[in-house]
Formats: C-alpha cells, sequence, structure tokens
C-alpha cells in the first residue's frame, strides 16, 4: 500500500533536517512511502536543506507553497499526493518508529473518516515544561478528549491526521481561508458531513510546545481569532469550550470597564456592586489558578509549577483577547492570506 506523509513548512532550517532523518526511523515493512515537504517559500535555507535530502532520499519531494501558510501547503501536497492514504505529520513533533504504520492499523480497524493520536508533549527548559503541563490539564484545555493520553474513541478533533485520500477530496479539503484552525475546521466538517473520528493511544507522538509566554501569547492570541472565523463558516462552535476564554476575558473588561465609569461618575451603590462583582471573578479564578498549578506541578516540577498560573492565564487571556479581536474584527476574507501580515497570521515560533 502507498502511503503520503504531507508535512507543510515555513522556514525550518532549525529542525527540518532532524524530521526528515526520523522519518527514516519509520516501520515501513509492507508500505510504499513517499513524503511531501510543502516549502512556503522559506528564506532561512530551508528550501536548500529540502533539496540535498530529495538527493539523498527519492522518497523526499518538495512541494511549492505560494499560499505560505498551513492548508494551502497541506493542500497543494495531498494534490500532489500519489498514495491512497494521507499522513499528515509536523516538523515541530516527534513521532514514534510504528506512528505511520499504526495510523494505517487505526483507520482500517475502525473505518473512521480521520484517525490520529493523543496531544502528549515533549519540553526543555523550566518554561517549557509549564507550558507543557498546562497545555495537558484541563483547566487551560476544558476537559478536551484528545489532551488524555489514555483515552480510545470518538473524539470532535483529533492531533494531526491520518485520512483516504478520497474522503479528504469529498470533504473539499482544507479550508484556504484559515492561517489557523484549519484542521478543527476539517474535523468539524467531518463530523457534520456524517463521518466519525478516532482517537487511539497507540497512534504515539510527542509535540514539542512553545517555550516562552511571548510565543505562547501569540499562539493562542492566533487561535482565538481565527476560531471565530470557523464559527462564522458553520454557525456553530466545533465544542462549547472555545467560547469560555473569550466569554472571561469580556466579563472582566466589562466590570473592570463598568467599577472605573461608576467611581467617575460618582455612583457609589454602583461602583461597591461592580467591585464586589470584579472580585468575586477574579478571585475565583485565582483559587482556580492555584489548584490548577498544584495539580500541574506534581508532573511539571517544582520550578515549572511556579510558573504555572502566569502559564495558565496567558492560554485564556491572549485565546480570549484574540476570540474577541476576531469578533471586532469582521468576517475573514475569502482568498490567501500572507503569514508575514500582522499579529493575527504571523508566524509564531
Amino acid at each position: 500500500m502507498k502511503i503520503s506523509v504531507v508535512i507543510p513548512c515555513r522556514n525550518e532550517a532549525r529542525h527540518i533536517g532532524a524530521f526528515l532523518e526520523s522519518l527514516s526511523n519509520q516501520e515501513a515493512v509492507g508500505i510504499e512511502l513517499e513524503i511531501l515537504v510543502a516549502d512556503g517559500e522559506s528564506d532561512d535555507g530551508t528550501g536548500k536543506l529540502l533539496a540535498t535530502y530529495c538527493e539523498k532520499d527519492p522518497r523526499v519531494r518538495i512541494i511549492s507553497n505560494p499560499g505560505r501558510i498551513v492548508s494551502t501547503g497541506l493542500n497543494a501536497a495531498i494534490e500532489a499526493a500519489r498514495g491512497d492514504i494521507i499522513v499528515r505529520m509536523d516538523v515541530h513533533a516527534e513521532y514514534a518508529s510504528d506512528y505511520i504504520k499504526t495510523c494505517l492499523e487505526v483507520l482500517q480497524s475502525t473505518g473512521a473518516w480521520n484517525v490520529g493520536g493523543p496531544a502528549r508533549t515533549r519540553a526543555s527548559g523550566t518554561m517549557g515544561r509549564a507550558i507543557a503541563a498546562a497545555y495537558g490539564s484541563p483547566f487551560s484545555t476544558g476537559g478536551a478528549k484528545f489532551h488524555d493520553e489514555n483515552y480510545e474513541g470518538f473524539v470532535d478533533t483529533v492531533t494531526y491526521g491520518c485520512w483516504r485520500k478520497t474522503t479528504l477530496e469529498r470533504l473539499g479539503m482544507f479550508d484556504e481561508a484559515l492561517v489557523r484552525n484549519q484542521d478543527d475546521e476539517l474535523n468539524l466538517r467531518t463530523i457534520r458531513a456524517g463521518g466519525t473520528i478516532w482517537q487511539s493511544p497507540n497512534i504515539v507522538s510527542w509535540y514539542k510546545p512553545r517555550s516562552s509566554l511571548r510565543a505562547l501569547f501569540r499562539q493562542y492570541f492566533q487561535y482565538g481569532y481565527w476560531k471565530v472565523a470557523v464559527i462564522r463558516k458553520h454557525s456553530v462552535p466545533a465544542s462549547w469550550r472555545h467560547l469560555v476564554p473569550g466569554l472571561f476575558v469580556s466579563l472582566n473588561i466589562f466590570l473592570f470597564a463598568g467599577t472605573l465609569a461608576a467611581w467617575l461618575l460618582g455612583y457609589e451603590s454602583a461602583f461597591r456592586m461592580l467591585v464586589l462583582c470584579l472580585g468575586l471573578s477574579l478571585g475565583s479564578y485565582f483559587i482556580g489558578l492555584l489548584v490548577a498549578s498544584a495539580h500541574g506541578g506534581r508532573k511539571a516540577g517544582l520550578k515549572a509549577g511556579l510558573m504555572l498560573p502566569i502559564v495558565f492565564a496567558t492560554y485564556h487571556v491572549s485565546y480570549g483577547l484574540g476570540f474577541l479581536a476576531g469578533l471586532a474584527r469582521g468576517p475573514v476574507q475569502s482568498g490567501r492570506v500572507e503569514p508575514t501580515e500582522d499579529v493575527f497570521s504571523a508566524l509564531s515560533r
């Protein structure tokens, strides 16, 4: 059986070599493998490194991605794929040696339209470990099943993905108007079309989370912003958990603004009431931060655990602000978006 691995990338000179080398360790007995790297016009030397690997390994092909974003790159690679099965992989992840083989087995045994494994993480440095611990906590993710390393069964979205090529063609491929959340949007379309998404803990990979608060803030600000585009397109969120950060941030902005206005205008009774409401809101959230941080710190370690409150807050506030920015900025225009255009679409690593 022929399997096509599709990898979108842009400016990954520091990581693409190690990633492609790791693919040589994949168990591929009885599998004809092709590796399609969609390069988004990198300007850091990634293209030269890819050309070198193409000479070393004839399975590797470079696919042009003039759209320069993930969705256009994935679609270009899928269209060029010769395999019946498509496996999406990411440069910033590590994969068990049986990853591709297990994806194929689960896809065939379950009959699901898309399969993948849970979102495991590997991080380095104190801040990286704190970000990874928060990434796996229900407090920051709303209890999404794909963050549960032991869960097997139906999910609303899954990490990376493995499909039959005919399934992707029938669904209409990835939405090229989306810089972020194109995978969530495709999975939402899958479910609404009557398909199923299956998670198996036997499919093992490790995501490398951001290593700084600044990068994390930019990443989740964009996630929140582009989530609005997905909701506008389908008139319904894929999960109600996607709305919580935006509601939390807007509530506290409203309470703070109301408190300030009441104080300036001299409305003492309203001022006292709003101060109480604001205090209850922030106080409850602070208690939640401490409880979640104490729980997450057991795994992350003392130093990383001490950073968890600010990390959790970064997840929530950045996503919430991005969501509100998406509401304020209006519908996303169709067509391709330059990845370096602005804070809403610039690369965040």
